[in-house]
């Protein structure tokens, strides 16, 4: 009877050890769960850009393609294409020593003809004590940033640059 006794004791022991496991493997997998959820959800909110281009011309594009985007330059060497498009709108392409286009700045005078800064850089922006708003956006994944500001003054120019890391 003896030796049952031991039996059943071990046979408990063993049962008891495996709900101990079963309960430790199953808060491990919980917490596995919940850390796959935690970075698909940072995935999920890392920002994607919501300007990246003017006109059709984007960071890393031949300076030629973009020409043929913009047509012939007011002013051109080998480091930077500036463009009037128009009284209230001008456009300066900076170039790399590959020929491709490193950064894109956009000024548009009196605001005329200029995005709304939550379109550029997600958000309505608060004017600072001087008038100026200002706010850059990195997206160090893609390897460029965006920025938006606005002059103050009795001359407000708007300008947005995109340009590469």
């Amino acid at each position: 009877m003896k030796r049952n006794d031991n039996s059943s004791f071990s046979a408990r022991l063993i049962m008891l050890a495996l709900a101990t496991l079963v309960v430790f493997v199953s808060g491990v997998n919980t917490q596995a769960q919940k850390t796959r959820a935690a970075i698909n959800n940072a995935a999920a909110t890392i920002q994607q850009p919501l300007y990246t281009d003017y006109k059709g011309v984007r960071l890393g594009m031949a300076i030629e393609e973009a020409r043929t985007r913009l047509g012939k330059a007011t002013f051109s060497d080998k480091d930077q294409d500036y463009y009037i498009i128009s009284e209230t709108e001008t456009v300066q392409i900076a170039i790399d020593a590959q020929g491709k286009v490193k950064a894109i700045s956009v000024d548009y005078m009196n605001g005329t003809g200029a995005p709304d800064p939550k379109t550029v850089v997600g958000a309505d922006l608060e004017p600072r004590p001087d008038g100026t708003l200002y706010r850059m956006v990195r997206y160090e994944s893609q390897g460029f940033w965006v920025s938006y500001s606005r002059t103050a003054g009795p001359v407000i120019i708007m300008s947005i640059t995109i340009q590469k890391m």
